[in-house]
């Protein structure tokens, strides 16, 4: 393989408004050269079993190629399976011709894989975008919502329509206008938001407080420019209902509420741009979880707060909203140049010098448009993809991994969110990182691993490859060919612990079309569909399933893009111990694979491409792994209070009975600093304090930490900040 050479990629993302020609960046880092490297592919585990049940079959030809579904949600819900026979209820917009009007539509799939039913909701062409759909879980009645310019004015409005659908017979309409803008919010009794035009609309619907009614929220978005990009402070739309409302096309008596603190977002000198996604449990309580960054008046210095946010509401979404936050970032070390020469790797933009290990970190980014649910055991989940960036506020495009958030509300305040890996995973074997490091792939754990090239004997770092996004030619759009790249989705909860995770993959395609490496170069024109599942609730997952072009003779001559799972796996039944799902998805099939409708367009002429949908058989692997014998595990290591910390904190952990237990602490090379314990523990909880003192007595330097509790061969492993 020839040397690669990877060339400065500045990612941008577009934030697709109703005619999708403004581009705004997705992150508020700038992207650094990155350094020579060596990448490869591997797998960790078994890549679960799957048959096509519905084969790739195209709902339309469609002029609009640009994110085909909802903004943060999912515009493809399961019906439940004792209603009608049903399978699923779908919407998108696209253009029925080049030069026409996008239009939203819907369709129908029945129980046999059918559609039965594919056609704009409205009579009315104006330009309508971005649907999203809730079914009603007792009647299996759809509720569409979407945004269009309906009226005389310049805003947009977002309408909203029931469907009857009776007796098995989809299509059924009453059309309202939900939310007429724009719309005045305060946030005090004199200082309200300056722009307010709340577009791209997710519908869930949740219980009820009254009896025998569920409750639907419609979530809008703001989409006005506020200072350097959206604001997006939310408006939040509900109404409750009950089957027979919507079969005789009752109006509902609909309320209005905002989140305050997102409303002062949009008013404060800052910038904080917000990607989240709203859900509902079965308590009435709501939430709107997802990550935000923020910068300083000037749109480009970095406020260092936490990033990970949910915004929660009891009393079925009329109590006060309350903001929990966490950090995304996870730790890593500078790894050397080479075998020989121990100049860190990355180094500080314009000169030689290497950044230090706490210089370093993972963090999300790059990941608007994902979307949260809900597990079956409470926990809410988020996927995104984590960069490697620097305290700089620079990231290295080529460093970029599929994870998620889980976020447990049964846990104490501090320790609720979890970075849980999807693709790659880190070894089971590696006791040493805490998480999965692209240049840590074989033993001995905690060591960089270096490939020679054979032409000029250089050394290289080796690497991991992952691109989480699609790729190809920049020439006709420049960075903006990532259109809204960050399109990746998860499932919830079907009471049976089954979860899909599907993402966008092109790895491959980079490493050919950027990198130049021609052991890829059947890939060049091929992004990839992944999926990755779990049967027990996101706790682990799978090796990916991946779709594509190359390997998948269901998806001979396909380019996939824009790719939507179902809200849920619909549970078949178990063979062998393990369960069986089926998965519906949404796709793009795009010709040209890129985005004409963003100027200028890809090719002589927009030849559009398909809006698609296919259904997987999956078998569930047990913990979605390779050991059957892998099964969640109790934690009993606490997070340190406080945290972060000076000069001294307090770790403790709850022994289930009393056995000998190991507490010590690392820095982020995995190199030991401190033994605090090494003894028999007693049955309870036990609590040891750390003074920042190394085992030589020395007062350790500012940054992150790792102390690990050993007992009785189990291991957990905690993150804590010195900061002095």
């Amino acid at each position: 393989m020839k040397k690669i050479l990877f060339t400065t990629l500045c990612l941008t993302l577009l934030v697709g408004i109703v005619f999708a020609q403004e581009m705004i960046p997705a992150t508020n880092k700038k992207a650094l050269e990155n350094p020579p490297c060596k990448p490869f592919i591997s797998a960790n585990r078994t890549v679960p079993e799957y048959t096509f049940t519905v084969p790739p079959t195209a709902l339309m030809t469609s002029y609009y190629d640009y994110m085909i579904g909802s903004y943060n949600g999912l515009p493809l819900r399961v019906i439940p399976s004792n209603l009608y026979g049903g399978r699923y209820f779908l919407t998108y917009h696209g253009k029925r011709s080049a030069s026409g009007t996008r239009r939203v539509f819907y369709a129908y799939i029945a129980e046999d894989g059918s559609i039965t039913s594919n056609n704009e909701i409205t009579p009315v062409a104006n330009n309508e975008g971005y649907s999203t759909v809730a079914v009603d879980p007792v009647s299996g009645k759809p509720i569409y919502a979407w945004h269009a310019n309906t009226d005389a004015d310049t805003q947009n409005e977002v309408q909203l329509a029931t469907d009857a659908y009776f007796e098995g017979l989809a299509g059924m309409f009453t059309i309202i206008t939900l939310i007429n803008n724009p719309i005045t919010i305060y946030t005090s009794p004199t200082d309200s938001t300056t722009d307010n035009e709340f577009i791209w609309p997710t519908a869930q619907i949740g219980p009820s407080p009254n009896a025998d009614m569920r409750r639907v929220y419609v979530i809008a978005r703001n989409s006005v420019t506020h200072t350097y990009g959206p604001s997006e402070n939310p408006y939040i739309a509900w109404a409750d209902f009950n089957g027979d409302q919507i079969e005789q096309g009752n109006p509902l008596n609909w309320h209005y509420t905002s989140i305050p603190e997102m409303d002062q977002w949009n008013v404060d000198e800052e910038w904080r741009r917000p990607f989240h996604s709203i859900i509902t449990d079965d308590a009435g309580n709501v939430y709107y979880a997802g990550y935000h960054f923020a910068t300083e008046s000037d749109g480009t210095t970095n406020i260092y707060e936490p990033d990970l946010d949910v915004f929660k509401c009891g009393n079925y979404g009329e109590g006060t909203w309350v903001r929990i936050s966490g950090w995304s970032n996870l730790p890593t070390w500078n790894p050397n140049t080479s075998p020989t020469d121990t100049t860190g790797t990355f180094t500080v933009s314009g000169s030689n010098a290497p950044y230090g290990d706490n210089e370093l970190y993972w963090s999300l980014m790059n990941s608007s448009h994902l979307n949260a649910t809900i597990d079956d055991i409470g926990r809410i989940h988020y996927p995104g993809v984590w960069g490697l960036n620097n305290s700089d506020g620079y990231y290295y495009p080529n460093f970029q991994y599929t994870k998620e958030v889980i976020f447990d509300p049964a846990l104490p305040e501090g320790s609720q969110f979890k970075v849980n890996e999807i693709w790659p995973q880190k070894d089971t074997t590696n006791t040493v990182d805490e998480y999965y490091q692209p240049w840590d792939n074989v033993p001995p754990w905690g060591e960089e691993e270096y490939v020679q090239d054979p032409d000029t004997g250089e050394w290289y770092l080796s690497y991991n490859l992952s691109w989480d996004f699609p790729y190809w030619d920049q020439s006709a759009h420049g960075d903006a060919m990532f259109f809204h790249c960050s399109n990746m989705k998860v499932t919830e909860g079907n009471g049976e612990d089954m979860l899909a995770m599907v993402w966008q993959n092109c790895a491959r395609a980079k490493a050919f079309n950027a990198d130049g490496d021609t052991d890829y170069s059947a890939w060049a024109n091929t992004p990839e569909i992944w999926i990755s599942v779990s049967s027990d609730n996101g706790t682990h997952w799978s090796e990916p399933i991946s779709l594509n072009n190359i390997e998948t003779p269901e998806f001979a001559g396909i380019k996939p893009m824009w790719v939507y799972p179902a809200d849920k796996v619909i549970y078949v039944g178990e063979s062998n111990g393990q369960k069986i799902g089926k998965l519906g998805i949404m796709f793009y099939d795009d010709f040209t694979w890129g985005a004409f409708v963003i100027s200028p367009g890809v090719g002589a002429t927009n030849d559009g491409g398909r809006v698609m949908f296919t259904e997987l058989e999956i078998v569930f692997p047990p913990n979605a792994g390779d050991d059957p014998t892998v099964s969640p595990i109790t934690s009993i290591l606490n997070q340190n209070y406080p945290n972060p910390f000076n000069p001294e904190t307090t770790i403790t952990f709850d022994m289930p009975k009393t056995a000998h237990a190991n507490l010590s602490i690392y820095n982020i090379k995995g190199q030991l600093v401190k033994t605090l314990y090494d003894d028999v523990a007693t049955f309870g909880k036990n609590s040891v304090v750390w003074k920042g003192l190394d085992n030589n007595g020395n007062n350790v330097s500012s940054g992150l930490y790792f102390y690990r509790l050993n007992t009785n061969g189990k291991v957990e492993t905690r993150k804590m900040m010195l900061m002095k």
